[in-house]
């Protein structure tokens, strides 16, 4: 996939989408360095380890090794670089707004990088960055380095296949020349390029997601009616999702969503349009039915056992999305949080989370596998759809648990399967 055009490319941040950013630039044919500030993940890096979990991003650092090179030192990562990425996290504050002081940090310290053309960014960032961040670089004495935002649209568990082959390559660039510079530096991506002014490429990224959360939310609203009315959420899903309009994407009724890009843009996109006086109805509208969804998990619980008090409850799946070890705003975590709170003991089983030894996580226990999970159990949930769920023993599950009751959270069995199992089977949205 390598081609004529090399590039000096520095990337600021080695997480989710530093590293990928970082190994596909390398797999396109440039000179990438990744700086990041954490000594341990540097350390594993250098010695050809990936700290996070992503198929195939292990093999993409170890094939281009040669174009490759991972730092903690600022000086180092801008000695060559022609053009910067800027990926690091940008975590909310406690007003819900995102918090930007890492991309300033990383501004700040481009100061004296003599052989910058262009700045990119790819961190989510609200509307209006790229102009504060255009001042930054001015006050630095990079009036005449490019700034540009390029948001990524990477879904974990397949990211260097959404990088290579994307839906859309977005180039937000103040100037021609800038744009025209990250337009080469993605050549041998199989995708369109759309360039567009800033402020639009930053709303670009925030839209989408919303958008994405928006279908999730509304399956779940019309699976909460179905369930009042006796109408199957699967059926209704698959008839509407053939619509050519539509589309059958994040149709998939179930405990709600999570990750580390939908909670965090919608709550930062309601705070941009609250901070310009607009009362975003419908986004604080799906935000609340992606909430209420993972407490009505807690409550059919509570309909079937009575009290949750003294009860041992089996989390199936902690991710907050099969494929990725990501537990990031998980509906895992306040799943358990809630089972504790209700005086319940929590049980978990998942093959990728490292949850880490932070409440809730503290204290629940962890298990190697689902049998051993629900051993002694009186109801499980399945919380993230592991493939891994569909080759489990059932039956004999069932004959291990104190009591039979299966909430599948992810619609995953089929119904009349898990009752001639002897399971009170409880789903999202079917009768």
């Amino acid at each position: 996939m390598a081609h004529t055009l090399n590039r000096k490319v520095a990337v600021f941040g080695a997480g989710y989408i530093g590293l990928v950013t970082g190994a596909c630039l390398a797999e396109l044919g440039h000179d990438v360095v990744v700086r990041d500030i954490q000594p341990e993940r540097i350390k594993l890096l250098r010695s050809g380890q990936v700290p996070i979990y992503e198929p195939g991003l292990g093999d993409l650092i170890i094939k281009n090794k040669e174009r490759l090179a991972f730092t903690l030192n600022v000086d180092e990562a801008l000695a060559q670089a022609e053009v910067v990425f800027v990926c690091v996290d940008t975590p909310p504050t406690s007003a819900g707004d995102a918090d930007l002081s890492r991309v300033w940090s990383v501004l700040h310290s481009l100061k004296g990088a003599e052989r910058l053309a262009a700045v990119v960014v790819k961190s989510t960032v609200p509307v209006g960055t790229g102009a504060r961040a255009r001042s930054v670089l001015d006050e630095v004495g990079l009036g005449h380095v490019g700034y540009a935002s390029n948001p990524e649209f990477t879904a974990e568990g397949r990211a260097v296949s959404d990088f290579l082959n994307p839906d859309r390559v977005v180039i937000g660039a103040s100037d021609a020349d800038t744009a025209r510079l990250v337009e080469e530096l993605h050549q041998g991506v199989n995708g369109d390029v759309v360039v567009m002014d800033i402020p639009s490429a930053e709303m670009a990224k925030m839209a989408s997601n919303a958008l994405l959360a928006t279908k999730i939310s509304f399956i779940n609203e019309i699976a909460n009616v179905c369930e009042a009315t006796g109408a199957d959420i699967g059926n209704v899903a698959r008839a509407v999702g053939l619509d050519h309009r539509l589309g059958r994407h994040f149709l998939q009724a179930g405990i709600g969503w999570g990750g580390s890009c939908f909670p965090k843009d919608s709550e930062a996109l309601k705070q941009l349009a609250s901070n310009t006086g607009y009362h975003p109805q419908l986004l604080s509208a799906v935000i609340e039915v992606n909430n209420l969804q993972k407490r009505r998990a807690i409550q059919k619980l509570k309909d079937q056992l009575g009290t949750l008090e003294g009860t041992q409850i089996a989390l199936l799946g902690l991710t907050f999305k099969p494929g990725t070890d990501d537990m990031r705003e998980a509906p895992s975590a306040v799943l358990a949080s809630r089972l504790l709170a209700e005086g319940a003991a929590v049980r978990c089983w998942d093959p990728l989370a490292r949850p880490g030894d932070v409440e809730p996580w503290r204290s629940t226990t962890r298990h190697e596998n689902v049998l051993d999970a629900v051993t002694g159990a009186d109801a499980a949930i399945v919380v993230t759809e592991w493939p891994q769920l569909r080759e489990v023993p059932w039956g004999e599950a069932r004959g291990l648990m104190r009591r039979p009751v299966l909430y599948d959270g992810r619609n995953l069995f089929d119904p009349a399967t898990m009752r001639e199992l002897g399971f009170t089977y409880l789903s999202v949205g079917r009768p």
